[in-house]
């Protein structure tokens, strides 16, 4: 096999704007451009240089994307597979890799944004808050395919967490059935983003007792991504002097005046001269 080279990059949820400086770089630079043209925005391919291969993969089969990037890599060019969103999240990569793993052909991925948290920026909302959710779990439920033993929505559903469904759209009575019996209240907020980062991008907020109605009015079918729980609660956003007198609001201890860490005292705390100091964690502990 020749030098060439496979990069699968991730091209985010529709916004061009949304692309890494890398994933940019390296369409601007590629022999050969294999894009998911029913998920990818247009606009995105748009950065393919001048000359390049450009192809559309949605009427394609593995075999057929595969043999244009073989003999692309073959001839030594460089090939930009870009998938939608991060392609580690339902990517339907793996199958690809196989077969560049057994050709012995040279590839790296690009992560790319997620239109998980895509939506979470869209609806302002921070996925993880202190004592209402710190678990975020990314699935989908049963359909065509099925789910491994354990996956099930009704098991995940038990640790009561923020919940973001892929693929899972046209089930949305059964979402609520399935979370309802799992012991998420009624009134828990829940949206639907549909094809954020696109012009015709919709958001669909709600609550379990009334998101499939609204999701049925919209008549929403495909690309269009679930979000539940209680860090969804927009309420959450209001200044604390807002909520009441005497209201205990949790927040991160990252940023607290009384928190002490490796880089800085907590408010009425001294150092001794051997004190171990927790160490300031990245994700905001």
């Amino acid at each position: 096999m020749a030098s060439g080279k496979v990069y699968f990059i991730g091209g985010g949820p529709g916004d061009p704007e949304l692309l890494t400086l890398k994933a940019k770089r390296l369409m601007e630079t590629a022999d050969m451009v294999i894009y998911a043209d029913s998920l990818v925005h247009p606009s995105i391919v748009e950065f393919a240089r001048p000359g390049a291969q450009v192809h559309g993969s949605k009427t394609l089969n593995l075999g057929q994307i595969m043999e244009l990037t073989l003999q692309a890599v073959k001839e030594g060019k460089t090939v930009a597979r870009i998938q939608s969103g991060d392609p580690s999240i339902y990517g339907a990569m793996l199958e690809q890799m196989r077969v560049l793993e057994r050709e012995g052909v040279d590839y790296e991925i690009i992560p790319g944004v997620s239109s998980a948290f895509a939506a979470a920026a869209r609806l302002k909302v921070e996925l993880t808050v202190p004592e209402v959710s710190q678990t975020v779990i990314l699935t989908r439920v049963e359909g065509r395919v099925s789910m491994p033993p354990g996956e099930e929505l009704s098991s995940l559903a038990s640790h009561g967490s923020t919940l973001v469904l892929f693929l899972s759209i046209t089930r949305m009575p059964r979402i609520v059935r399935e979370l309802r019996a799992a012991g998420y209240p009624k009134d828990t907020p829940v949206a639907v983003a549909y094809r954020v980062g696109w012009p015709d991008e919709q958001i669909i907020r709600g609550t379990l007792a009334d998101i499939s109605p609204k999701v049925r009015a919209a008549k929403l079918t495909l690309q269009a991504l679930i979000l539940v729980g209680k860090a969804l609660d927009p309420a959450l956003r209001q200044p604390v002097t807002s909520l009441g007198e005497g209201t205990e609001v949790a927040t991160s201890h990252l940023y607290s005046e009384t928190y002490t860490h490796r880089y800085r005292l907590g408010k009425g705390r001294s150092r001794a001269k051997k004190e171990p100091v927790p160490a300031a964690s990245r994700d905001g502990d």
